[in-house]
């Protein structure tokens, strides 16, 4: 069975927008300085991509369709990339929705652009904004979430969206490998916090938490 992903405007779309995150490196200005708000982070960084890799947008796609959430809300849409995986496999499981949020204005204007040109933006919803305000305007119960946002905000974000997590939600925080993730990593590891997690092996690292509740 062919799936969204191979078809063959949704194929080229992913294929082109990786191809310019490759060029990353030349569109950074360099290392935001340490005192930089996510705001002032986000716009300086607003033509870098930050992708996820290939591989590990193949493991979303398959972890929505295996998990059939009727809630997918990602954290950190960059230029839309993860959110086509998430939404190509919405689509394919013929329920769902993606809600998801970007701080860099000039971000959210591109990632539409790409949600549109795929035929997806019945199934997405881009919040533009502070993640920690956005996303607190999310109903349950939520199915699926990805943490792809600044790492020292994944926790937070998590901790927001927790009350409103479904029973067995599977929680995947991406470059869990970095440091700025390890309060993150010990959190959704500590099994009194309510999760089982393991960690999956693609570029950077992704955790994998399942919500167990307390």
């Amino acid at each position: 069975m062919t799936t969204t992903l191979h078809d063959p405007a949704v194929r080229d779309l992913i294929a082109r927008l990786f191809t310019e995150a490759e060029r990353d490196d030349e569109r950074s200005p360099g290392r935001p300085a340490p005192t930089a708000t996510p705001q002032e982070r986000s716009d300086l960084l607003e033509d870098v991509y930050m992708p996820i890799s290939a591989r590990g947008g193949d493991l979303l796609y398959a972890l929505v369709r295996a998990a059939r959430p009727q809630t997918v809300v990602e954290f950190g849409t960059s230029h839309g990339i993860s959110t086509l995986y998430l939404a190509a496999a919405v689509r394919d499981n013929g329920i769902g929705h993606v809600t998801t949020t970007e701080l860099s204005a000039t971000k959210v204007k591109a990632a539409r652009s790409n949600i549109e040109a795929a035929g997806f933006s019945h199934l997405v919803t881009v919040l533009e904004g502070d993640a920690l305000t956005t996303l607190g305007t999310v109903d349950g119960p939520i199915g699926l979430a990805l943490l792809d946002g600044w790492k020292e905000m994944c926790l937070p974000v998590l901790r927001l969206i927790e009350d409103r997590l479904a029973p067995g939600a599977l929680v995947v925080g991406d470059d869990s490998t970095f440091a700025s993730m390890s309060d993150y990593v010990t959190y959704v590891r500590d099994p009194g916090n309510g999760y089982v997690s393991i960690d999956f092996p693609v570029e950077d690292g992704m955790e994998l938490s399942c919500w167990t509740g307390r």
